[in-house]
């Protein structure tokens, strides 16, 4: 019989009261693993009382208590990290390695969270006006939900959660339905670290179970990450609904090369961010910048480390690229490819109908690279999200700037360069959330905050750091007096002097 991943809700497993089932794929191979529950109205019903009859006694509890819990859910997410990679691999494809990091990051955020007593002190003012105290803090919202992608089904939700439940809110995780096997085994771990029901509830599903969290009046706010329509839609759902949205959407991510960059390591860092994970990140690079008359000379460079990458399955160690997650993702880039070269793009390396050995029915597209991509072409315009990697020419620091500035998404940006004056004018006047210089991933650590700009970001607060604690808690502004005894009746405005 075919494994069934469940919800989970108040505390336990359980299957629901839908009927309505997805396969889940391993990537390597193109079969089926298991079949994942979707939730129906019920389901997401049932999901979200529950964080509600929790809401309470946890929001009432101490600091301390809090952070008991969240100490122990970090040591025994860093004890089944192994575990959790394996979960990820096995589902979306990604190679062990990477797996592993990205468990390694969502660690991180639950260890910024476990200083959650110093990051919700709040602010006193003494004597702001005779005998009077002005003072502000900071409350939960009350029930929040999370709706996460699949490229990091164990990094996105931790980004989330983890600050949420520690601020005091509860918390029901929409994971993806092609990997949520690892948000499952995260509830389970938290339950274990003494998380009490209904404080974390995991609810499986797609399309029907978003629409029913954005719509349901019990919901405080929403956090997002996907494609930048569906975080366009989810942000307009559940701002129209009084809800508190963040909504994180796509990317093109552009790394500038500029002459004077040592090409051989702008190479190393263009293949790694480019074809890392498949190509699957909201923070790949997808077009290299390539200014002046290095551009040759640095081409030249990617397509040797392109041609030399070791594409297979995600369990091998011997693997530096896995599949994709699905046979529709492989098709729509090949899809792609197939347009770039119509266009008149040079297909420099071509990982069309590649297959490893003995996986020919997995989900492969092999690294692809290509020269002389112009602004109009689709290679440019859309975001991918494949390992397909555009080399645009620039005459210029200044065209360089001016092309990445005028692209509608503001996600990341890097660029390579040993001239920090450069460096910093491109720092100040790019248009763009996240910014690397000489570093072509710039996430952010977990004490700082992730988000984009322009079409990549819907709302004005960004995931984890402090702007995590932020968007999680709502400020509340106190003025105080104690009287020693009654002064009467007093109908004038107040005024502080």
């Amino acid at each position: 019989m075919t494994e069934l991943v469940q919800h989970w809700i108040d505390g336990a497993r359980t299957s629901g009261v839908s009927a309505r089932r997805s396969d889940i794929f391993q990537p390597a191979t193109g079969e089926v693993a298991r079949q994942v529950v979707l939730a129906d109205q019920s389901d997401v019903d049932a999901a979200v009382a529950s964080a509600v009859k929790a809401s309470q006694d946890w929001a009432e509890g101490s600091l301390s208590s809090r952070v008991r819990v969240l100490f122990k859910f970090r040591e025994l997410v860093d004890a089944h990290r192994d575990e959790l990679a394996a979960l990820i691999t096995a589902e979306h494809g990604k190679v062990l390695s990477d797996a592993a990091g990205e468990v390694q990051r969502g660690l991180e955020v639950v260890e910024f969270a476990c200083g959650i007593p110093q990051l919700l002190k709040g602010e006193h003012s003494e004597q702001v006006s005779r005998g009077i105290d002005a003072y502000s803090i900071r409350q939960p919202l009350g029930v929040v939900a999370g709706i996460t992608p699949f490229n990091f089904p164990v990094m996105v939700p931790m980004w989330m959660f983890p600050i949420a439940i520690a601020c005091g809110n509860t918390f029901v995780l929409k994971p993806s339905d092609r990997d949520p096997s690892a948000s499952l085994r995260l509830a389970e771990l938290f339950s274990e670290a003494g998380l009490p029901p209904g404080v974390l509830n995991v609810l499986q599903g797609d399309a029907a179970a978003v629409n029913a969290l954005l719509a349901h009046p019990d919901v405080a706010g929403a956090s997002f990450v996907g494609s930048t329509p569906i975080a366009k839609h989810v942000y307009a759902t559940g701002t129209a609904a009084g809800k508190r949205v963040q909504a994180l959407g796509g990317a093109k991510n552009h790394m500038v090369v500029l002459p004077d960059a040592d090409i051989a390591g702008a190479a190393d860092a263009a293949v790694s961010a480019g074809y890392g994970s498949a190509g699957e990140r909201c923070m790949a690079i997808s077009v290299v910048v390539a200014v002046g008359d290095s551009a040759d000379e640095l081409v030249e460079a990617i397509a040797e480390r392109t041609r030399a990458l070791k594409t297979g399955p995600g369990t091998d160690p011997a693997s530096q690229m896995g599949p994709v997650v699905t046979g529709a993702a492989r098709d729509r880039i090949v899809s792609y490819v197939d347009a770039g070269v119509e266009a008149g793009a040079r297909l420099v390396v071509d990982g069309r109908g590649f297959a490893p050995q003995d996986h020919e029915e997995g989900f492969w597209v092999g690294p692809t690279l290509f020269d002389g991509v112009t602004p109009e072409m689709s290679i440019y315009t859309d975001e991918i999200f494949g390992p397909v990697l555009a080399v645009v020419r620039a005459d210029s620091f200044e065209a360089a700037l001016e092309l990445v500035n005028a692209n509608p998404y503001g996600n990341g940006t890097a660029i390579f360069t040993a001239d920090g004056l450069a460096a910093r004018e491109f720092q100040r006047r790019v248009t763009v959330g996240m910014v690397g210089i000489n570093v072509p991933i710039p996430v952010p650590m977990a004490y700082y905050s992730f988000g984009g700009w322009k079409d990549s970001l819907f709302g004005d607060t960004h995931v984890h750091g402090a702007e995590g604690v932020h968007f999680y808690t709502r400020g509340k502004a106190v003025t105080a007096r104690w009287p020693r005894q009654a002064h009467g009746v007093d109908l004038g405005f107040p005024t502080h002097g």
